[in-house]
């Protein structure tokens, strides 16, 4: 939706369908039908038609952000004389419950993880970071189950500082949705991309972000979000 100041000017691109599938340009198509279905969530209607006009020029715009970052990089490290490692590049996906945030990140870690330089993907998802239902029932929080405070928020924002800190290997809790709860001692490492020889190596990684529903009866979760890393 367009979103329009006083002044007329709008901070969003307003593309038609034809418009946006035109910006693929030669983008290859590196995913099959079955490999779509695959990733496709129940009830979400997804298919190749959709992938090649939406999702492959989303991965090329993304894939123009993690070179310009790149060139920053590396541009940063001869002026400063510096051999820092770099930082993962975060990307965020954010939506209401049942949207298709799921789907997406799933199709676009297949997709940016068929680049020409074979990058290391990782998705994660807010929902490990949830407090365990023995938690949730002991604050009464069970009916918020999925709001802020729902989160234990310190240990996301600790495992995304340690992620862009350059630690190795950092770990997220695992979340079932068999049991719709926390599975103790279980965890998902996540190791930090390689040091670039030739040609850099990003990470991406998927991070949920979670927020809030303006609605009283109704309860927002943003529960999919992205990195990668440059």
């Amino acid at each position: 939706m367009e979103q329009r100041t006083e002044d007329g000017l709008s901070p969003y691109r307003v593309f038609s369908r034809a418009e946006w599938a035109a910006k693929r340009a030669d983008t290859p198509m590196t995913l099959k039908s079955d490999e779509v279905t695959r990733l496709r969530s129940l009830h979400d209607r997804l298919d190749m038609a959709e992938v090649e006009e939406i999702y492959l020029p989303l991965s090329r715009l993304l894939s123009l952000y993690v070179a310009a970052t790149q060139r920053l990089f590396h541009a940063q490290q001869n002026f400063l004389g510096t051999e820092d490692t770099k930082v993962p590049f975060v990307i965020g996906v954010a939506g209401s419950v049942a949207v298709g945030k799921s789907t997406t990140a799933r199709v676009l870690q297949a997709l940016l993880a068929r680049w020409p330089n074979v990058p290391k993907v990782d998705l994660i998802t807010t929902d490990g970071f949830l407090y365990p239902n023995a938690i949730l029932e002991r604050e009464d929080l069970m009916e918020k189950k999925g709001f802020p405070e729902s989160y234990d928020l310190p240990a996301l924002l600790r495992f995304l500082s340690d992620i862009k800190a350059g630690r190795r290997p950092v770990r997220a809790p695992v979340y079932s949705h068999l049991t719709y709860d926390v599975m103790p001692n279980r965890w998902i490492e996540i190791d930090r991309p390689e040091r670039p020889r030739a040609a850099s190596r990003p990470l991406m990684c998927r991070i949920s972000s979670i927020s809030r529903s303006t609605s009283m009866h109704a309860k927002t979760c943003c529960r999919v979000g992205m990195w990668i890393g440059s």
